[in-house]
């Protein structure tokens, strides 16, 4: 190699690590920190090698929709996870075990649907370990997954998660259900450009459990199953 090239080569290299420097230190860390020598961050869609996708519920209200959807979803023959708020289980042990026994998944919400980018560490463990008590001891179920309210989280969040041997999921497609009361609109969100592996947020809604029907029937022509998160994330 000539001097020129050594010199060139080099200087290829200086860049390069000049650039990786910069990446670390100037763009957030949130969604990869690192706890116990793993790296730990939020999980947005599973696994795109499967033909799968999960239905998530989360779950603060409307507890006869709740229980309608669940009725849908087994005549059906397919599961989804229910993302819990401590609060609401707290006052429906019978739907929370109804759940559970028909093969569904329970997340864990945090307790009062709060900003868990606005809390710090201990806060944010609180909410979570709360609602992880009250689901184990209403149901038998200690959930492993937690959906921060709103999705938003920061990096207390996820330690916080992480310490208390959860994943936290966020999502792929965002119905908006709570927003736009438009069955149409739900059933749109959750079925353009479904692919292997999405997650699609929803809320016991009239109008998303209206939409429910023709978006199971969606899936199945497009060769998709509705599974848990846990099965999809796998």
């Amino acid at each position: 190699m000539t001097a020129r090239k050594k010199t060139l080569f080099t200087d290829i290299i200086l860049v390069l690590a000049f650039c990786a420097v910069f990446a670390v230190s100037f763009f957030p860390q949130s969604s990869v920190p690192i706890y116990g020598g793993k790296t730990v961050g939020a999980i947005y869609n599973g696994n795109r090698e499967k033909n799968c996708v999960s239905l998530m519920f989360n779950v603060y209200e409307n507890t006869e929709t709740v229980n309608a959807i669940i009725d849908l979803l087994n005549e059906r023959g397919v599961k989804a996870t229910f993302f819990v708020g401590g609060c609401w289980a707290d006052d429906n042990a019978e739907t929370l075990i109804k759940i559970a026994e028909n093969g569904h998944e329970t997340g864990n919400h945090g307790y009062f649907h709060k900003d868990h980018a606005a809390l710090d560490y201990d806060k944010n463990r609180e909410e979570i370990l709360l609602t992880g008590k009250i689901t184990q001891a209403l149901s038998g179920v200690t959930p492993v997954l937690f959906a921060p309210p709103s999705g938003s989280f920061s990096d207390d969040t996820l330690e916080a998660a992480f310490d208390l041997g959860y994943k936290v999921i966020m999502w792929s497609k965002d119905t908006i259900d709570w927003r736009d009361k438009d069955v149409k609109k739900v059933f749109d969100r959750a079925t353009n450009g479904v692919t292997n592996g999405d997650l699609i947020l929803m809320h016991p809604k009239e109008h998303t459990l209206a939409a429910l029907p023709d978006i199971l029937d969606y899936y199945e022509k497009a060769g998709l199953k509705a599974v848990t998160v846990s099965e999809n994330i796998a």
